[in-house]
């Protein structure tokens, strides 16, 4: 259960923040109190993280309103992304045996489903791996330029990092409800839109596991971490920080999971809480 601010927690060593519905304001900017601040704590020698269900090639335009380009946690986990040198430095995949296991269960859990995948190449925009690709009627959750159309059958047939299910009459959450009982462990289900949209990734695999790999990169432990979300593929990260703070405009969720919760995204919801140390 969330609980009131603590002021008199120490400072803490590294930030980590979700994008969409946190970082960014409802017209998906950076306000200008949240690069100041932003780039005050980087000022100061304290790491920032993005960690994000975006892919690699969505962070550039973070970067540009941030005036920083952080070391990325993308597509909940399963992708580490320096976005400084636009590299990919690790990447889980399912393989792809599973993935055709998994859209087997779902075309029988969730009828009239569609399934896409989110793979990754060496860097964020490598023009040799298509990113983004998906079967056909598969009605995208968001505006998707850069989607290739594909077979079902080449869709599963290479290994990815996400497996994205699209079922628009439903509910993200009645989704996960009806095929996370029957996939045993062999992916990690999670959701970052109640608009009919989950993703599976390798087992183990969250936002959580991803930003302790960036920690122990940089040699801080989880207890020193202050990370911010809104949405339950945050909350793996927000009960593993030492502070985890979770938005006015959060899931219910997300709120339960954290220490605290501060105003909304369009309140400057993460710069009001950066804003006691820097």
């Amino acid at each position: 259960m969330a609980t009131m601010p603590d002021t008199a927690r120490t400072q803490p060593r590294l930030v980590a923040s979700d994008v969409d519905g946190t970082l960014l304001d409802v017209h998906e900017r950076v306000t200008e109190r949240t690069r100041r601040v932003v780039l005050s704590l980087v000022a100061d020698g304290t790491p920032f993280v993005l960690s994000t269900g975006r892919p690699p090639r969505w962070i550039s335009p973070v970067v540009d309103q941030l005036g920083y380009a952080p070391m990325c946690v993308c597509a909940n986990g399963a992708v580490i992304y320096d976005s400084g040198t636009d590299r990919i430095l690790d990447a889980q995949t399912l393989s792809s045996e599973t993935l055709h296991w998994l859209a087997e269960i779902a075309y029988v859990a969730l009828p009239g489903c569609g399934l896409a995948a989110e793979r990754v190449g060496a860097s964020a925009h490598d023009a040799a791996t298509p990113q983004f690709v998906s079967s056909p009627g598969y009605e995208h959750a968001w505006l998707n330029p850069d989607n290739t159309e594909l077979s079902q059958e080449e869709v599963l047939d290479v290994p990815a990092v996400k497996l994205l299910i699209r079922l628009a009459s439903a509910s993200s959450g009645a989704m996960v409800a009806a095929l996370e009982p029957l996939i045993g462990g062999r992916a990690d289900l999670t959701f970052s839109t109640d608009n009919g949209l989950i993703e599976l990734s390798a087992p183990g695999v969250s936002k959580a596991s991803g930003l302790a790999i960036v920690a122990e990169r940089l040699n801080v432990v989880p207890a020193d971490i202050a990370a911010f979300g809104d949405m339950p593929n945050d909350v793996p990260m927000l009960k593993m920080a030492g502070l985890g703070v979770a938005m006015g405009n959060a899931h219910p969720a997300a709120i339960a999971a954290a220490n605290e919760v501060t105003t909304t995204n369009a309140d400057d919801g993460v710069a009001r809480v950066l804003e006691r140390w820097w």
